[in-house]
């Protein structure tokens, strides 16, 4: 991606957010120049890697294959120093973008539609006794095609058809459970602002895509960063 692309979307959702009235903690305003002074007071910052997190997942199809998110807070499982056991996210994804296949074996979230558009899911089970080795040397479990998919939504719990269709409004929310495939996609009408609250959060080792693909962008300095990412954080100064 280039750093115009990701400056945009980062100023796009923060409008978003602003139109939601949804707050952001301090820190998510710092710009790269006041990052550069910040100590080991905002190591749990860098450490459990909250705050910008714009991706292509690697493909340079950021129209329709991306996602803009933020990690208000979370714990880190390699690390004792920061022992919560949740984390929490807010995210834009736009008209046509999809957030593509992927299940989790450890993480449990929910997905809330915070306002905006509405957000369509595609589920279904993982199925844990096929197992097909990806492109990048990876072993995941093959999407079960025929099963019906189990659903826990606001309370309520009933079964879908693999791969059928199911639209989250405003205010609504679903349950992930591990193994469970998921993509969702945003229709015409605008971006959806999307929250989730989960167990804590390891994007590292916990991701298992459908089709291989890389969970931070390259990026092409073509101008300078508005906002830092949460992989870029400088180390502390002191």
């Amino acid at each position: 991606m280039k750093r115009s692309e990701i400056n945009a979307t980062i100023k796009k959702m923060e409008a978003l957010l602003d139109e939601c009235r949804f707050k952001l903690p301090p820190y998510l305003y710092f710009t790269p120049e006041e990052w550069a002074d910040k100590n080991h007071e905002y190591d749990e910052i860098r450490e459990c890697e909250l705050g910008w997190d714009v991706t292509d997942y690697g493909e340079g199809k950021f129209d329709t294959l991306g996602l803009a998110l933020i990690t208000i807070r979370n714990g880190n499982i390699h690390n004792p120093k920061y022992p919560k056991t949740y984390a929490e996210k807010i995210m834009m994804c736009d008209s046509g973008q999809v957030s593509p296949m992927h299940y989790h074996e450890n993480k449990r979230e929910d997905i809330i539609n915070r306002g905006g558009n509405d957000v369509v899911f595609t589920f279904y089970n993982a199925d844990q006794s096929k197992v097909h080795r990806t492109e990048d040397g990876r072993n995941i479990y093959e999407k079960d095609l025929v099963n019906d998919v189990l659903i826990y939504r606001d309370g309520r719990q009933y079964k879908v058809k693999a791969g059928e269709p199911v639209r989250i409004h405003n205010g609504e929310s679903i349950t992930l459970v591990p193994f469970q495939y998921h993509e969702f996609v945003i229709p015409e009408g605008g971006p959806a602002l999307i929250g989730e609250v989960s167990m804590v959060n390891d994007d590292h080792t916990d991701n298992f895509f459908y089709e291989p693909l890389g969970r931070f962008p390259t990026i092409e300095e073509d101008e300078p960063a508005y906002r830092l990412l949460c992989t870029e954080y400088p180390a502390a100064k002191d």
